[in-house]
């Protein structure tokens, strides 16, 4: 298979999780765009549920196949969100924001009684880090807002490479809420809630990448099938 069919694979088998009145949460990301079409197939055969999006470019999808969507200002509760991931350790705990909506994605599945995560197995890793951290900025003081990020690491024994993400014309990517992202290069995360309790104390730090017990369910498609751990 090819990773693009590995990755609907598993956005098939977190689809066998969906029932009929759900509110659900709707990723973000190349593996969570298959969910997305594969749930508005199943709405087209009379499926009953509603989403909310984690980012402009999947409400666009989610409108595309049918599927109908609301907001967290007329819900209060979601009961499960299907998302991607860029990282995940055998803690559940995750890297996100490759694709830019890791603030979205983490309001969403906070408020989710249920998280599914749904990636190919390369995106397991003993260690989290390998996998830039993206760190969602405020544009003004971010000189200031760095020179924290970067004594944040330093309390964690990290060091790497800092570079604000550029978007598709040469200038910085720009977030759907309007922030810039800083992709840290650190190798390896050894204390995962120590940077981000660290990283969430900076006031210029609206978000990061770094997912904490937010994760119910991992589903992994490779070569051999698709391999489920879950969250104890």
């Amino acid at each position: 298979m090819t990773m693009d069919e590995l990755k609907r694979q598993a956005a098939a088998q977190a689809l066998e999780h969906v029932r009929d009145g759900m509110k659900l949460g709707l990723g973000t990301g190349s593996t969570a765009k298959h969910f997305v079409e594969l749930l508005g197939e199943r709405v087209q055969g009379g499926l009953k549920v509603i989403g909310v999006p984690t980012s402009e470019a999947t409400r666009a999808d989610a409108v595309r196949c049918g599927v109908p969507l609301t907001t967290l200002d007329e819900i209060d509760r979601l009961d499960l969100t299907v998302d991607g991931a860029d990282e995940i350790d055998a803690a559940l705990n995750l890297i996100k924001g490759g694709g830019g909506a890791l603030l979205r994605e983490k309001i969403v599945a906070a408020a989710s009684d249920r998280m599914i995560v749904i990636a190919d197995d390369s995106k397991w890793v003993a260690t989290l880090g390998r996998f830039p951290l993206p760190i969602e900025v405020i544009p003004f003081g971010l000189g200031a807002t760095q020179r924290a990020i970067v004594r944040a690491f330093e309390l964690c024994g990290l060091s790497g490479k800092m570079t604000v993400r550029a978007g598709p014309d040469g200038h910085a990517f720009v977030t759907d809420g309007g922030h810039w992202i800083i992709d840290a290069h650190l190798g390896q995360i050894t204390d995962v809630p120590r940077l981000a309790g660290l990283l969430n104390s900076i006031p210029g730090v609206v978000e990061h990448g770094l997912f904490i017990g937010l994760a119910s369910i991992a589903m992994l498609a490779g070569p051999a099938g698709i391999r489920v751990f879950e969250r104890p």
